[in-house]
């Protein structure tokens, strides 16, 4: 099976129950946001841009809990923001697996180890000590880590932590291969240590998934060899979806990096061509999705948006329309979806009925239309689909590890001229991502959030301190 016996039959019996009470409108997955704090900048992501003003601002854990029991969806994916930021995530996990909730910790991976590592201090045994010796071996813990997991005190062996479950996944966001991924999260060092942290799961016991967001530039190619490499990870699954240029990314993009949304996001048509192959990935690969939305992606049928089957609570309330759109915030979850005129949103025979969504395909939106299908034959290509066995995984190869690590593990991540020049200080040199004899200082712009001139030591000091606060992620364990 793609996807666990137990979690297939709950979320099943949840779609049969309400077709049976007539329920116009229910919830598949709640998006939950505990807080919109991160500690990464990534490309064509607004969150942390729609939500400036309240960076600081937390859900509080009963309110998060309570939101979950409101909307009673038989999923929970925790995002954000980096929600292993959150300070209750350990609680929050724990009483949502107490309400039967599947959960998904939506995370860069950036502080999965550390969380990993508490986990293995509070239920530390000698039962653990192979794995231990396992991840010493690898490099994914460190020996003074491993010194300190055997002698936990009595703190560490109380707090609550977030243990192996088939009931929840570790959900990595994980955007192309290694130069790719760390340009789009605006930071050197990210992809290692998500492939750290996902190697350092499995060896644990964790269900471990990633997402994918496709854009404009991105590489079919890249992302068949990354599904490639994360099977040979034996990563559990996959979400992929289509980048959308939704209000707050936009809007970031032209005033922060100077870029023109159209040169980054995607539109109907060229999802289409960039998904192509969606149907062949998907019967290579575990990848998490309805065959009705695969074939949506890729120009084979239409899908009406279902965006009220994935509602999003954050710390303004429930958020309306959709994960993407922000129309306005709604106290309960009841009031939202009475309010809203969900008629006025989605694409219906090719016609876009609110321009922001004219080239919206996102997952969020289409996937459950697949799933709500009541046509016999979605219905069965549903059951084939999840009840069919799982894509075998590839063969791990020192070739594919190379052809993964093609950027800051080799010396070439996006910053790596910037930081030639600096070191040169600024000696004409020029940018790799140059285009039409741009030098340095656009490159510097650009990537590092400001300028710097060739004979200027206060403009290259600036430079300077911009790359520091951008320092990459060593992944040697400490």
């Amino acid at each position: 099976m793609r996807f666990p016996l137990a979690l297939t039959v709950k979320i099943a019996r949840h779609i049969v129950k309400h077709k049976l009470k007539g329920t116009p409108r229910f919830a598949m997955v709640l998006q939950l946001e505990p807080l919109h704090t991160c500690n990464l900048t990534c490309t064509g992501c607004g969150r942390i841009r729609e939500y400036s003003t309240s960076l600081k601002d937390m859900v509080p854990l009963e309110q998060c809990l309570a939101a979950a029991a409101e909307c009673d969806a038989p999923m929970v994916s925790i995002c954000g923001g980096e929600p292993l930021i959150y300070p209750k995530i350990e609680e929050l996990v724990a009483g949502l697996r107490a309400q039967g909730r599947i959960i998904y910790i939506c995370t860069n991976g950036v502080f999965m180890r550390k969380k990993m590592r508490e986990y293995m201090a509070a239920h530390w045994s000698p039962a653990l000590e192979p794995k231990l010796n396992r991840l010493v071996a690898e490099g994914l813990v460190s020996e003074k880590e491993a010194e300190q997991i055997r002698k936990a005190d009595e703190t560490a062996r109380r707090k609550v932590t977030i243990p192996p479950s088939k009931w929840h996944y570790w959900n990595v966001h994980v955007d192309g291969l290694e130069f790719t991924h760390d340009l789009i999260v605006e930071r050197e060092g990210v992809f290692k240590e998500c492939v750290a942290a996902i190697r350092m799961a499995k060896i644990l016991g964790y269900q471990c998934a990633t997402n994918t967001t496709v854009y404009r530039e991105t590489d079919t190619q890249e992302i068949e060899t990354m599904f490639q490499f994360l099977s040979a990870l034996d990563v559990d699954g996959h979400t992929i979806s289509p980048g959308y240029d939704y209000d707050a990314a936009k809007k970031d993009m032209v005033k922060r990096l100077g870029k023109d949304p159209k040169d980054f996001y995607l539109t109907r048509e060229m999802t289409r061509e960039k998904f192509a192959d969606i149907e062949k990935w998907a019967s290579a690969f575990t990848i998490f999705g309805t065959p009705a939305y695969q074939e949506f992606l890729a120009g084979k049928r239409e899908l009406t948006c279902t965006a009220w089957a994935i509602p999003t609570y954050n710390v303004r309330g429930w958020k309306a329309p959709c994960y993407l759109m922000t129309d306005g915030h709604y106290p309960t979850y009841a009031e939202m979806l009475g309010k809203v005129n969900w008629e006025k949103y989605g694409v219906v025979d090719g016609v876009a009925r609110d321009p922001r969504c004219e080239n919206c395909m996102v997952h969020c939106g289409y996937d459950p239309s697949g799933a709500l299908s009541t046509k016999p034959r979605d219905t069965w290509l549903n059951f084939k689909f999840n009840f069919g066995p799982r894509p075998a995984p590839v063969a791990f190869s020192p070739e594919l590890e190379k052809q993964a690590f093609n950027g800051f593990t080799i010396g070439k991540g996006h910053l790596a001229e910037a930081k030639a020049a600096v070191n040169r200080e600024l000696g004409g040199a020029k940018s790799a991502f140059a285009r039409g004899g741009n030098g340095l200082a656009e490159e510097a712009h650009e990537h590092a959030g400001g300028g710097c001139g060739s004979g200027d030591s206060t403009q290259r000091d600036e430079l300077l301190a911009k790359l520091r606060d951008g320092k990459k992620i060593e992944v040697k364990a400490e």
